[in-house]
């Protein structure tokens, strides 16, 4: 089972851990991301391109799912305006085993920053200014590209 959902509501930890418990492997892999408020932001806003993005997505979950043998993976990234300590974005995995699990679950965590199109625009006082990509995002991608 692949879920990927793009979206601007409130990601469910409780509910989407549930659900990749229920699917049957021997190990659970999770990361959850947070708007940062990196020295005063108040506001980050996630543009994307609908069509683009989900298959963008779905694709990094499907290699996943093929190159760790995953029971299941779950892709939640949220959009729109969010504040510092929201949740932007939840990946889970499911394999036999532990490390398969984490590997998987890394592989989406560093694709998905640089593979898929999201514009950031970060918000201090009476500033706006869109955020470009970094190259440690890039470098962290990248080593899956080798392995």
């Amino acid at each position: 089972m692949i879920r990927v959902l793009v979206t601007e509501a409130a990601i469910d930890i409780a509910a989407e851990l549930d659900a990749l418990e229920r699917a049957c492997g021997g190990a659970v892999a999770t990361f959850t991301g947070l708007v940062r408020d990196d020295g005063g932001v108040e506001e980050l806003f996630l543009e994307h391109y609908p069509v683009a993005t989900e298959k963008a997505l779905s694709d990094l979950a499907a290699e996943a799912a093929r190159r760790w043998s995953l029971a299941a993976a779950t892709v939640i990234h949220r959009v729109g305006a969010m504040a510092p300590g929201e949740r932007i974005v939840f990946v889970g995995t499911v394999a036999a085993h532990r490390a398969e699990a984490l590997e998987a679950c890394a592989f989406l965590i560093d694709r998905l920053k640089t593979d898929a199109p999201f514009w950031k625009r970060e918000t201090r006082g009476q500033d706006a200014r869109w955020v470009g990509e970094r190259e440690s995002d890039r470098d962290a991608a990248d080593r899956w590209k080798r392995s």
